[in-house]
């Protein structure tokens, strides 16, 4: 009941920061917060989005079969921000985006606008709805099961919350609400930590020892090429999923086209790859401490990774506060990630669909359509009930970036006199996945090679070879039409 309490005031937080920061509530606060966010304030945010409530679990659990070469692909996060910062941002600020898919209509066509917007749309549809289904598996558990609120009553409730909290202000509010769930989240991660220091008696210096002295403290591989954790199949890995995952994520970008200049837009971008490297190094130390933990007191380790921390909190091994924290962690990590999507959602569909964007009366219905969307899906899963869907369903979203990559690297480093034939773009832009996915298959199958994230750049490079290959030259005066 306490968690519940707790919670629940956690919630009357954010109501109060969205009613101080909506503004004048109108269009141009909720797409783009009026450009005058501070840069410090974005950045600090996007920690915490950038952190949704899986990888709160996920994380700290991968350290048992990866041990802690995860930050290898964290340093090659920090280049990927400086790409976003001095090659995407500059042309999103230049043209005044409010969704940036606008761009390929500016340099193919409507045709290959409309497809990488669907792509966008169907992407975060199942990636927010399939993040926010686990951390809503994991508080009906810990909280609502207490209440007597069956699953579908306690998604409705949290989702109401989202909605009420994001329908005025926007990504206005959003900039001030991820800081404040940033806090949260980091603050439980620190006493989450701290719980398990008292448990076993250690210092600060004592649990840097312990995590030193680990097998699971290894963090660089240069001696396997072949291995998934080998470290410039991790770097390189890093930089081109922050470009495709933030850089062609409206989510991620709707908040730094808040700032007021693009100066102080890339100086947020940069500030956020080096605090992420700090917050993940916490995230892997304490899943070491925590493996020692289990190992010290003859604890029965879970089947997967993921269930390690909340089982340790939530089972009472760490005392009552971890239980808390955790719960505060997860939700301020899952609201974070949440809250920006149904934006974003709502942004791209009024904007890059319906091309309404100064209709509010649009917007207030499709903020509303967007979140009965993903509280279906989240129904959905649990009707399933089947952790192979759910891993289809991350599988399906991370293909989908592929021909967004394409598209876009296409349309900055290739001259603009080139254009694909644009009844082709949506053909190619479905087929590059498919050909990606049977051929990740075979390489499985027949040489026992197993695709990680360079999957991600062979989708991509796929995508713009087909793009080139289809392409003609045309005279600039041209318009879309006559492409």
């Amino acid at each position: 009941m306490s968690v519940g309490i707790i919670l629940l005031a956690y919630f009357m937080l954010l109501l109060i920061i969205s009613r101080r920061t909506a503004g004048s509530a109108n269009n141009d606060t909720f797409y783009r917060g009026e450009r005058r966010s501070p840069w410090w304030a974005v950045a600090f945010g996007m920690v915490g989005a950038s952190l949704s409530g899986v990888t709160f679990v996920s994380v700290p659990g991968m350290v048992r079969t990866a041990d802690m070469t995860y930050l290898q692909m964290c340093l090659g996060f920090i280049p990927g921000y400086a790409l976003v910062a001095f090659i995407l941002l500059p042309v999103y600020y230049r043209l005044r985006l409010t969704s940036i898919y606008t761009y390929l209509n500016e340099r193919f066509g409507r045709t290959s606008y409309h497809t990488g917007a669907s792509f966008f749309l169907l992407s975060k549809l199942l990636g927010a709805a399939v993040r926010l289904y686990l951390v809503c598996a994991i508080l009906q558990r810990m909280v609502f099961d207490a209440l007597g609120l069956p699953f579908a009553l306690s998604v409705l409730l949290l989702l109401a919350l989202i909605w009420l909290y994001t329908r005025r202000g926007g990504i206005g509010t959003i900039v001030w609400t991820d800081c404040a769930q940033t806090v949260v989240l980091l603050l439980a991660l620190v006493l989450i930590l701290a719980a398990v220091l008292t448990t076993e008696g250690w210092g600060i210096g004592d649990a840097i020892a312990q995590i030193h002295s680990s097998k699971m403290s290894r963090i660089f591989v240069f001696d396997d090429v072949s291995s998934r954790q080998y470290f410039w199949k991790q770097f390189v890995s890093g930089a081109f999923i922050v470009v495709v995952m933030t850089g062609l994520d409206q989510d991620m970008m709707q908040k730094n086209l808040t700032c007021r200049t693009l100066r102080d837009s890339q100086k947020n971008m940069l500030v956020n790859g080096l605090l992420y490297v700090p917050a993940n190094l916490m995230f892997l130390s304490l899943g070491v401490l925590l493996y020692l933990f289990a190992a010290r007191h003859a604890i029965a380790l879970p089947a997967s990774g993921d269930e390690l921390l909340p089982m340790l909190c939530s089972g009472g091994y760490l005392g009552p506060a971890a239980s808390l924290c955790f719960a505060l962690g997860i939700s301020a990590a899952a609201f974070s990630s949440a809250d920006s999507a149904l934006t974003a959602l709502t942004t791209s569909a009024c904007v890059d669909l319906c091309h309404r964007p100064d209709d509010e009366r649009l917007r207030r219905w499709m903020h509303g359509v967007v979140t009965v969307a993903i509280l279906l899906l989240i129904l959905l899963f649990r009707a399933v009930n089947s952790t192979s869907v759910i891993d289809a369903v991350y599988v399906i979203a991370s293909y989908t970036y592929g021909p967004l990559l394409g598209l876009f690297a296409y349309g900055l480093f290739m001259p603009r006199c080139w254009h694909p034939r644009e009844r082709i773009v949506p053909l190619i832009c479905v087929a590059s996945p498919v050909i990606c996915y049977l051929l990740s298959a075979y390489a499985s199958a027949r040489w026992n090679y197993h695709f990680g994230y360079e999957l991600l750049l062979m989708n991509g490079g796929l995508t713009a070879l087909a793009l080139w290959m289809a392409s003609r030259r045309i005279d600039s005066g041209k318009t879309s039409a006559e492409r």
